[in-house]
C-alpha cells in the first residue's frame, strides 16, 4: 500500500460541462470514466471540482455520487468574479502541495492553458501531473506540460455520438434546466429496482447456463439519432436459485450507485485488467486488480457471486476463456492477463458470428453487450474507434456485415 501513488483530483467543472456540451453534441458530462480511468493509476484521496453551481443543478448529484467535493464560486456578486474558480483552484492546489506530502500526483481536470503556470510549478514541486480534457476544447499547451494527458471523449465508457446524430449544442452560459417530466420518466422513475446481490446472482446463473439469445438491453448512447434519452427501466428478472442470500430486496434503491455496477462481472474484471495492462509496465498481479476493482466500486466482493475467495473466482473466469492465470510473485497471488485480442479483421469477425448466432440480423442496441458477452475484454475504443456505430460502420465497409436504418424499430439494424 505504501508504494500506491497518492492522486489529488481537481475540476474546472465549467471547462469540462460546457466543453462536453459544444464539442460532443450536446452530451452530457459524466465525471465516472474519469473516476475509473484514475482508479488504475492510484488511490485517490482528494477530489474537489469549482463553479458556480447555480448554472449546474443537474450535475450536483452526479459529482456528490463519485464523493466529488462542490467549491461553491458564486459570479454573481456585483462586480467581475471571471476567473475566481480559477484562482481558488490554484491556490489550494499549491496549499496541498505543500501541506501533504504524502500526495504524488495531481490530477487537473481542465483544457484552461492558464493553468500551465501551475502545472509547471507542480512539477517543480517535485509532483507527477495527469491532465484531463474535451479534445476540441483543450489548449495545445496544457497537454504538453503535463506527465499525462487524458482526453475525455477518448476515455472507456464515454459514448459520443456521430455527427450526423447530435444535437445543436446549448449556447454558452445558459442554466441548466431539467427537462420536462414525461410518463415514460415517472414509469421510470417508480419502478422498482433489483438489488446488487440479485443481479450477482443473476450474471452466476447466466454465466453457467448455457448460451441464450441476447436479453433487450437499454440502447447506447451514440446508436438514437439526434436524441438523448433516459434509459428505460428494466423488467424484475425470474428468480434464480443460486443462494438463499440471492433474494430481490426492493428496500434497496440503487439510484446513487455507480453505472459501473451494473456490468456484467466478466466485463468488469476484464476492462479493469486492460485498463492496468495498458498504465502498467509490468505484470499485473491478482491482489492489484483487487484492489483496483475496489476502487470502482467500493461494495465488490466475490461472495456476491459464489465464490469463497478471489483466486476461485478468478480460476472460474480462466476456465471459461475470459482471462489467464500465471504465477505470480509470492503464493496465493498469480500473474493475471488477458488473452490476445486480436486485429480489427478478428473484431470485425466477431461481430458477424454474433450478428449470425442472433439469426442474421439484429438491431444496433444491445448488440455490444452481445458481444461482450462472447469477449469480455472487447473495447472499440482500443481498436482506435470512437464509438460502437462506428465501429460497426467500419465492419460495413469493410464488407463484412451490412448495416442500415430501420424506422420500424427505430434502430440500425445489421444483417450478415
Amino acid at each position: 500500500m505504501d508504494l500506491e501513488e497518492r492522486l489529488a483530483v481537481f475540476i474546472d467543472y465549467e471547462n469540462l460541462a460546457l466543453g462536453a456540451r459544444e464539442h460532443l453534441g450536446g452530451m452530457q458530462f459524466d465525471f465516472g470514466p474519469i473516476a475509473d480511468a484514475l482508479a488504475v493509476r492510484g488511490r485517490v484521496v482528494a477530489r474537489r471540482a469549482y463553479a458556480d453551481w447555480s448554472y449546474f443543478d443537474e450535475d450536483r448529484r452526479m459529482l456528490t455520487r463519485h464523493q466529488v467535493e462542490l467549491i461553491e464560486m458564486t459570479q454573481r456578486m456585483g462586480a467581475s468574479r471571471k476567473n475566481a474558480a480559477d484562482i481558488k483552484m490554484v491556490v489550494d492546489a499549491i496549499e496541498m502541495a505543500f501541506e501533504r506530502d504524502y500526495i504524488s500526483t495531481f490530477v487537473m481536470c481542465t483544457g484552461d492553458s492558464d493553468f500551465s503556470p501551475l502545472v509547471h510549478k507542480l512539477r517543480e514541486l517535485n509532483k507527477r501531473v495527469i491532465g484531463v480534457g474535451v479534445e476540441k476544447s483543450t489548449s495545445r499547451l496544457l497537454p504538453a506540460a503535463c506527465d499525462e494527458f487524458l482526453f475525455y471523449d477518448r476515455l472507456e465508457g464515454v459514448e459520443v455520438p456521430d455527427e450526423d446524430q447530435r444535437a445543436p449544442a446549448p449556447k454558452r452560459g445558459t442554466r441548466s434546466r431539467k427537462p420536462a417530466a414525461t410518463p415514460e420518466r415517472a414509469a421510470t422513475q417508480k419502478a422498482p429496482t433489483t438489488s446488487r446481490r440479485a443481479k450477482a446472482a443473476e450474471a452466476v446463473a447466466e454465466a453457467v447456463a448455457e448460451p441464450a439469445a441476447p436479453a433487450a438491453v437499454e440502447p447506447e448512447a451514440e446508436t438514437k439519432p439526434a436524441t438523448r434519452r433516459r434509459k428505460k427501466a428494466e423488467p424484475v428478472p425470474a428468480p434464480v436459485e443460486v443462494a438463499p442470500e440471492a433474494e430481490i430486496d426492493v428496500a434497496e434503491q440503487e439510484d446513487e450507485a455507480p453505472a459501473s455496477s451494473d456490468a456484467p462481472m466478466e466485463v468488469r474484471v476484464a476492462q479493469t485488467l486492460a485498463d492496468l495492462q495498458s498504465s502498467t509496465s509490468g505484470p499485473v498481479t491478482a491482489s492489484a486488480l483487487k484492489r483496483t476493482l475496489l476502487r470502482k466500486d467500493a461494495t465488490f466482493s466475490e461472495s456476491d457471486y459464489g465464490f469463497r475467495t478471489f483466486g476461485e473466482f478468478l480460476r472460474f473466469l480462466a476456465d471459461r476463456g475470459f482471462v489467464e492465470l500465471a504465477t505470480g510473485p509470492s503464493a496465493g497471488d498469480p500473474e493475471v492477463s488477458l488473452p490476445e485480442q486480436g486485429d480489427t479483421d478478428a473484431a470485425f469477425g466477431l461481430l458477424r458470428t454474433v450478428v449470425q448466432e442472433s439469426g442474421g440480423s439484429a438491431a444496433l442496441s444491445g448488440l455490444k453487450n452481445a458481444v461482450r458477452k462472447k469477449r469480455p475484454d472487447f473495447s472499440e475504443k482500443a481498436l482506435g474507434f470512437r464509438g460502437f456505430l462506428q465501429f460497426a460502420k467500419a465492419a460495413e465497409a469493410a464488407g463484412t456485415v451490412a448495416l442500415a436504418w430501420d424506422d420500424d424499430t427505430d434502430d440500425y439494424l445489421i444483417t450478415a
